[in-house]
């Protein structure tokens, strides 16, 4: 077996490896059950996909998808972001709704 063979055979192995996480990951994101099991599903599938086009530019050899696994990374982490911002400002109106006696802040109009 020659090295390229050997390359060919661990970036299939890879591939495959990697679809399975990215069902793995699918199949938690639709059966939940919390918020925070589907943010953390989602962060999981993007990281998969980067790394499903790193290998597949390896296994095509064309560098240009990395630039497009660059860009996954990028949206991947903003979307992560507000998705944890929104989680925070959820928890925090479910406290406020399940404590009556909390004092209402400046304002009081949800946001």
């Amino acid at each position: 077996m020659s090295a390229a063979d050997f390359l060919d055979l661990s970036v299939q192995i890879g591939l495959g490896l990697i679809l399975l996480g990215l069902a793995v990951a699918f199949i938690r994101l639709a059966i939940g059950p919390t918020l925070a099991d589907r943010v953390v599903a989602l962060d999981m599938m993007n990281i998969t996909i980067i790394a499903f086009c790193g290998l597949y530019a390896i296994a095509i050899d064309d560098p240009s998808l990395l630039d497009v696994a660059i860009v996954v990374a990028l949206v991947g982490f903003l979307a992560t972001v507000a998705l944890a911002r929104y989680a925070e400002r959820y928890f925090d109106r479910e406290k406020k709704s399940a404590d009556p006696d909390a004092k209402q802040t400046k304002g009081g109009g949800d946001d």
